[in-house]
C-alpha cells in the first residue's frame, strides 16, 4: 500500500511573535511524526506491498521491479532469534597489510587498532553497519523528499533492498572491483542508493561536484577509472558524454531523474538501470559482498583542488563506520525508538561533511535523512528548516551567516519596544550561555527571556526541536557564533577534513568554547608541530579515522602522512591546556611578506568584518609584497534564481548607511559616486583593526571595494561556500597590482 501524507498543523501563537517580524520566513509547519503506515517514494519509485499472512514481501520499483523474495531469507526478519548480523561480524577479515597507507586502488592499510578503548571496536562494513540499523528499525522512515506540497519516503528496509537492487544493476552493467561509480548530481535519494550500491558491488563510490566542468570530470573519472557515471539530469549528462571517448573504462551511464532527450546507446533511465539487476541472481552479490575487506577502500572524496590537481582520498569501511560510531558516542544519541533524529541534506555530497552527517551518520543513528530542494542555498533552505524541524543541523558558515543577516535585517523593520524587548532578550541569553560555559547557573531572567523570544526565534528558524546545531568546513567568525548564542542558539564549531573522515575535533553541549574547535573525539589524537613562541603550529592529526592514502599519488602521500603516520593538516592551530583546539590559519593561505614577517589572513580578515558590520568577504592581499591591502565586497541582495549577487545592498547595509548618513543603495553607488561616508567609515573600521596589530607588518594600508560580492557561480567561492583564495588572486589581478603601483604605502586609504 502506498501512502503519502501531507504536512500540516502549525505552532501555537507566543507572546512574542518574532516570526512576523521575518517575513521571508513564512508560516511554521509541523511535520507529521505518524509512522503507523510506510511511506514509499513514487519518484524514486516504489511501491511496496506487504502479506502479513506469509510473511514475505514483494518490492515494486517504478512498476518494473519485483524481488520475489521474503525478507525471513535476507534480512531474518520475524522469524525469531536475529542472527544474520552476528554472522556477518564474524565473516569480516582484515586483508593482510603492513603499513599505515596506500595509493593502490586495491590496496589494504593496517588499522590502528588498540586493546581498549574506542581503537579496540571490531571493524565493521558499510553494508553491516546498514543491515544491523535495518533489522533494528527497518519500518522507520531513511530518507524522505517532498513531491509537490507532500513528503513521502523510503523505510529503512526498502532503502536496503533498493540498494541491493541497485548493486546488482551495477554488477549486469559490469562495474569491476576497485573502479569507481560517478555520482554527479544534487542530493536525493537515488544518490544514497547510487552510492551504497556502488560500495556493495565492490566498486568505489565518487561523489562528483555539480560545479565541474567536463574536464574536471574526466580527471576524477581517469583518476578512478570510473566503469559508471550516475547523473541527475540532461546538464550533467551531456558534460559525461562531451568527454566519453577520452574515458576508456567508461561502460555506461545512468541518468536518475527524469527522461532522455535523446536515445544514446548504454546511456540508461533510473527504472531501466534498476530493471536490468532483475536477472542477476543474489548470491553473486552476496559473493562479492563478503569478499569486502574493512580495511580497504569503498569510497573516493576528490578535494577541491584549488592549488593543484584535485586528489582522490581513500577511505576504507572501517573509516566510515567507526567514525559514525564514535560520533553518536560524543554526541549521546540514543536509540530511535526513543526519537528518531531528523537531518537536512543540502551540502554538497561529494563534501565529506555532508556525506558523513547525511547518509553514514544517518544510517548508523537509525535517523531520517530529510531532501531539501536543489535551490536550498539560493533561499529555500529555511522553508525546508520549517517542514522539517531537525533535531540536528550542520551549516556552513555562510550559512550562518546569511540567517544572521536577515534576522538582523527583521529586527531592524520592528517597532521600538520590540526592538527593546530583543535587545534585553540577547543580553541575557549570551549572559546565561557565557555563565553556562563556565560552569555556572543561568540568571534568573533567563527563562522570561526564553518564553518571550527565545522559543519564538527557534520556531521562525526551524530550530526549535534542534539539540545539535554545527557549523564546519571554513572559518566561523565570532560575531556569528555570538550572535545566535545570544538568542539561546549555541552553536557549536567542528574541525576536520576529508583526510579525517570528515570531524576531528568538536564541541559538545556539556564542553564546549565559543571560538574552538573542541576536543579531538574519543579514540584520536591531536597535536601541535613545530610551534612557535606562541604555541601555534600545525595540527596533526592521528586515529582510525584517518585516510589510507591519495589514489595513485605515492609522493602527496608521503608528504601528508609522516612516518609514524601522523595526518599533517596543513593547518595552523593552537591547542591549549584543557586540549581544546583553536584554527588560526592554513600553511598555504599564510601571506609571507616581502620583509619576510608571516601573517595568518584570518584574524585580520574577521577583524575587519566584525568592525564593518556592512563587509560580506574580506581577503588580505600581501604574500611577497611590501605592504597589506584588502579586497572588501558589501552586503548585497542574491538573486534566488541564479545564486547571483546584485547591485542593490541587503537591507542590513542600507539600514547600517542610513545611520551613518550615506543614502547609498546600491554598490554601483558607494564606488561611481566615491561615497565618502562610506569611505571614511572603512577607513576608521580598518584603523581599528591596525591599532591592535602587533606589529606594523601586520597593519593593513591599502583596501579596496569589488563591483560584487563574491560567489559560487563567480568563481570565488567554492561550492560548500570557502573562500577560493587563488581564484580571486586571479580574477582580481589588474585591482590587486593597482594598489601597490605607489611603492609608498598611505598611513591609511
Amino acid at each position: 500500500m502506498v501512502v503519502k501524507r501531507s504536512i500540516s498543523g502549525h505552532v501555537a501563537e507566543t507572546t512574542l511573535e518574532f516570526t512576523a517580524a521575518m517575513p521571508t520566513f513564512g508560516q511554521q509547519e509541523v511535520m507529521s511524526e505518524t509512522r503507523d503506515s510506510k511511506h514509499v517514494d513514487t519518484n524514486i519509485s516504489a511501491s511496496f506491498e506487504k502479506n502479513t499472512q506469509e510473511k514475505a514481501k514483494s518490492v515494486r520499483i517504478n512498476g518494473m521491479l519485483d524481488i520475489e523474495e521474503s525478507l525471513q531469507k535476507s534480512l531474518q526478519l520475524d522469524t525469531g532469534k536475529d542472527d544474520s548480523l552476528e554472522k556477518s561480524t564474524e565473516a569480516t577479515k582484515l586483508a593482510p597489510a603492513d603499513h599505515l597507507w596506500t595509493t593502490d586502488a586495491e590496496g589494504a592499510v593496517r588499522l590502528r587498532m588498540e586493546a581498549d578503548g574506542p581503537n579496540s571496536e571490531p571493524p565493521t562494513l558499510v553494508h553491516e553497519m546498514l543491515l544491523e540499523t535495518v533489522q533494528l528499525h527497518g519500518d522507520l522512515p531513511a530518507l524522505k523528499w517532498k513531491e509537490g506540497n507532500d513528503w513521502t519516503w523510503l523505510t529503512y528496509t526498502d532503502y536496503y533492498e533498493l540498494s541491493r537492487s541497485a548493486a546488482k544493476s551495477f554488477l549486469k552493467i559490469g562495474l569491476e572491483r576497485f573502479h569507481g561509480v560517478g555520482i554527479l548530481g544534487f542530493n536525493s535519494p537515488r544518490w544514497f542508493v547510487s552510492d551504497i550500491g556502488a560500495i556493495m558491488a565492490g566498486g568505489f563510490a565518487v561523489g562528483i561536484y555539480t560545479t565541474n566542468s567536463p574536464e574536471a570530470c574526466q580527471y576524477v573519472a581517469e583518476n578512478c577509472k570510473a566503469n559508471v557515471f550516475v547523473v541527475e539530469n540532461d546538464k550533467q549528462l551531456q558534460k559525461i558524454i562531451q568527454v566519453w571517448p577520452q574515458l576508456p573504462h567508461l561502460k555506461a551511464i545512468v541518468q536518475y531523474s527524469g527522461e532522455l532527450k535523446d536515445k544514446v546507446d548504454n546511456v540508461y533511465t533510473w527504472s531501466d538501470f534498476i530493471e536490468m539487476g532483475k536477472d542477476v541472481d543474489d548470491s553473486r552479490l552476496d559473493e562479492v559482498m563478503a569478499s569486502q575487506k574493512a580495511n580497504q577502500c569503498c569510497i573516493l572524496i576528490y578535494t577541491s583542488g584549488t592549488t593543484g590537481q584535485p586528489k582522490g582520498v581513500m577511505l576504507s569501511h572501517d573509516n566510515i563506520t567507526w567514525t559514525a560510531m564514535r560520533l553518536k558516542e560524543i554526541l549521546k544519541i540514543g536509540s530511535p525508538q526513543e526519537m528518531q533524529h531528523q537531518a537536512v541534506s543540502y551540502l554538497p555530497l561529494s563534501h565529506i561533511a555532508a556525506q558523513m552527517c547525511d547518509i553514514w551518520l544517518c544510517a548508523f543513528l537509525g535517523a531520517t535523512t530529510n531532501f531539501a530542494s536543489p535551490d536550498a542555498l539560493k533561499g529555500t533552505l529555511v522553508n525546508t528548516m520549517k517542514e522539517v524541524r531537525p533535531t540536528m543541523f550542520l551549516g556552513v558558515p555562510r550559512v550562518w551567516e546569511k540567517m544572521m543577516e536577515k534576522m538582523k535585517a527583521a529586527s531592524a523593520s520592528s517597532g521600538f519596544l520590540k526592538r527593546s524587548l530583543i535587545s534585553w532578550g540577547r543580553k541575557v541569553g549570551l549572559e546565561a550561555n557565557i555563565a553556562a560555559m563556565k560552569g555556572q547557573s543561568h540568571p534568573w531572567s533567563y527563562g522570561l527571556a526564553h518564553s518571550l523570544i527565545f522559543k519564538n526565534v527557534r520556531q521562525a528558524l526551524g530550530l526549535d526541536r534542534c539539540q545539535h546545531c554545527y557549523v564546519g568546513a571554513a572559518p566561523i567568525a565570532r560575531e556569528t557564533l555570538e550572535y545566535f548564542l545570544s538568542f539561546d542558539i549555541p552553536i557549536y564549531e567542528l574541525y576536520g577534513m576529508s583526510e579525517s573522515s570528515g570531524p576531528q575535533n568538536i564541541n559538545v553541549k556539556d564542553t564546549y568554547r565559543i571560538g574552538s574547535c573542541g576536543r579531538s573525539i574519543p579514540g584520536c589524537s591531536s597535536k601541535v608541530s613545530n610551534p612557535d613562541e606562541e604555541q601555534n603550529g600545525e595540527v596533526c592529526i592521528w586515529g582510525r579515522h584517518v585516510f589510507m592514502g591519495y589514489l595513485t599519488m605515492e609522493e602527496n602521500t608521503r608528504s601528508t602522512l609522516d612516518e609514524e603516520g601522523w595526518l599533517h593538516s596543513g593547518d595552523l592551530g593552537i591547542i591549549d591546556d584543557d586540549g581544546f583546539l583553536t584554527i588560526t590559519g592554513r600553511i598555504k593561505e599564510l601571506i609571507i611578506t616581502a620583509g619576510g614577517e608571516n601573517i595568518p589572513p584570518l584574524f585580520i580578515e574577521n577583524a575587519v568584518k566584525a568592525e564593518l558590520p556592512f563587509i560580506s568577504n574580506a581577503m588580505l592581499i600581501g604574500d611577497k609584497r611590501k605592504f597589506l591591502s584588502i579586497l572588501l565586497t558589501l552586503k548585497c541582495q542574491i538573486n534566488e534564481s541564479t545564486g547571483e549577487p546584485q547591485d542593490e545592498l541587503s537591507q542590513e547595509a542600507v539600514e547600517f548607511f542610513h545611520k551613518i548618513g550615506s543614502k547609498s543603495t546600491r554598490v554601483s553607488e558607494v564606488l561611481i559616486s566615491r561615497d565618502t561616508i562610506v569611505n571614511c567609515t572603512i577607513a576608521e573600521g580598518i584603523e581599528r583593526v591596525n591599532q591592535k596589530a602587533t606589529s606594523n607588518a601586520q597593519r593593513v594600508q591599502k583596501w579596496d571595494v569589488l563591483p560584487q560580492d563574491f560567489s559560487i557561480v563567480g568563481g570565488e567561492l567554492g561550492p560548500t561556500l570557502k573562500l577560493k583564495r587563488p581564484a580571486v588572486l586571479k580574477k582580481y589581478c589588474d585591482r590587486i597590482n593597482s594598489l601597490y603601483c605607489d611603492l609608498t604605502p598611505p598611513s591609511s586609504s
